[in-house]
């Protein structure tokens, strides 16, 4: 059992017995990644979508899979349904990238919240235009501890992008729904990324950032190359999985 074990939500209590060292979305989680500088691994999804059940059954029941996650990441596993404040500020980066989202939703962050790749359903080996799971997490390490400038780089281009998103429009200090900040803690446990992509969170759809060095040298990824492949993202009613492989 990990730590999703004391949680509430449905969601978070299928994976409690997942090998994959879980933790809640929360300050402990964060401050784990600042203090052992990794880079955190979000996944996000709900109980209702079936491509989210796939990707445990296939990637995060693997012990193989789950090692190489514990060892190079802090694993934070939520549900959209309980927190879609931080399903919906994630979201925005992932579609920024590859121009369309969905679930689950995979995105890796800086240990202060910030994202600088992401993507929805990756596989356990390559196929169908997407690289296997196991391998994007080797390329996701070696470019934090080998090439970690074109980590930030990349994580401050998508930032700029996002809060360049009709700034005007939303009240400096206050959340898309007009809650000041400071009655809305959910908001600000990213250690001050969450409070400023506040600014830029509107419902209009967010604009294509061009792909970073990091991002077009990452083997391809699929946050610059995921058009080609048949498992494109499907916006659909939050209670039917959003992912399916294109027809035939």
């Amino acid at each position: 059992m990990n730590r999703l074990a004391a949680e509430t939500s449905p969601y978070l209590l299928q994976h409690a017995e997942n090998p994959v060292d879980w933790y809640p979305w929360g300050e402990e989680a964060l401050t784990r990644a600042r203090r052992e500088d990794r880079p955190v691994l979000l996944s996000v999804g709900y109980s209702a979508c079936h491509w989210c059940h796939v990707m445990e059954h296939e990637s995060f029941e693997n012990p193989e899979i789950a090692g190489v996650m514990n060892q190079h990441f802090v694993n934070v596993k939520v549900d959209r349904e309980e927190r879609p404040d931080v399903d919906q500020i994630y979201m925005q980066a992932v579609q920024s990238l590859t121009g369309h989202g969905g679930w689950p939703m995979t995105v890796f962050l800086t240990p202060d919240g910030a994202p600088f790749y992401g993507g929805t359903y990756f596989p356990p080996v390559d196929r169908h235009g997407l690289p296997g799971f196991p391998r994007l997490l080797a390329a996701i390490a070696d470019a934090w501890a080998n090439r970690r400038g074109e980590v930030v780089a990349s994580s401050q281009q998508i930032g700029a992008s996002l809060m360049s998103i009709d700034e005007a429009r939303i009240e400096l200090g206050r959340d898309p729904w007009g809650i000041p900040l400071t009655q809305d803690p959910g908001w600000a446990t990213a250690a001050g990324f969450m409070p400023r992509m506040t600014k830029c969170m509107s419902q209009i759809p967010a604009p294509t950032v061009s792909p970073t060095p990091f991002c077009t040298a990452t083997l391809m990824l699929t946050a610059c190359a995921s058009a080609a492949s048949p498992f494109r993202s499907r916006e659909t009613s939050p209670r039917r999985g959003s992912i399916s492989p294109a027809a035939g």
